[in-house]
């Protein structure tokens, strides 16, 4: 019997794999720097750390390894996670009014140890945001410690006039390419 191990601390991931009627058997949260590379552009960044996260968890022979990263860019820019509030409140004024991507890279390792990789890449336009609306945003907690200060899945989401891609994604698992990665890893799902 082939067990599924999450590589990931997040709630909101383990949440995404119960859409698709999976639980992981193991979750272990990996150890990596996830400080950017100089010049390194922002889906080789996502890509990268999807792929150390798989490969710091150890791995039995009947295990499927699923591992993620979601990284907010615009344009080349990568913008780190809002770790403070000073931190948010920059993100949010960078955000506002304009078009940015969300790109959630997963990386999934059989049973067997192939490597399977995707990147999915989510366009997401915020109308323009007022101070109040920032600092009131700021005030609810929701977006600290995430990647570009908000959460799609919570208040943020009001805040989205256009989004081209996965819903998902941008919460933190694209399902339809962990599904297909999940399903070609050898995990039964229907």
């Amino acid at each position: 019997m082939t067990r599924l191990v999450l590589a990931s601390s997040s709630p909101r991931r383990r949440d995404l794999l119960a859409r698709l009627g999976m639980a992981p058997d193991r979750i272990e949260a990996p150890a990596i720097d996830e400080a950017p590379r100089p010049r390194e552009l922002p889906r080789a960044y996502a890509l990268r750390l999807a792929i150390e996260k798989a490969a710091a968890v150890t791995r039995a022979a009947d295990e499927v390894v699923l591992a993620g990263d979601t990284t907010i860019a615009l344009g080349r820019r990568i913008l780190p996670p809002a770790e403070t509030q000073d931190v948010q409140r920059d993100l949010l004024t960078r955000l506002s009014g304009r078009r940015h991507h969300c790109l959630s890279a997963i990386c999934v390792v059989a049973a067997d140890g192939q490597v399977r990789t995707r990147v999915s890449d989510t366009i997401v336009a915020f109308k323009p945001l007022s101070l109040e609306e920032i600092d009131a945003y700021i005030a609810c907690g929701e977006g600290l410690g995430k990647a570009g200060g908000y959460a799609i899945q919570g208040r943020a989401e009001a805040f989205v006039r256009f989004l081209s891609g996965s819903h998902s994604g941008v919460i933190g698992l694209p399902l339809f390419e962990t599904r297909a990665l999940l399903r070609a890893a050898g995990l039964p799902l229907g």
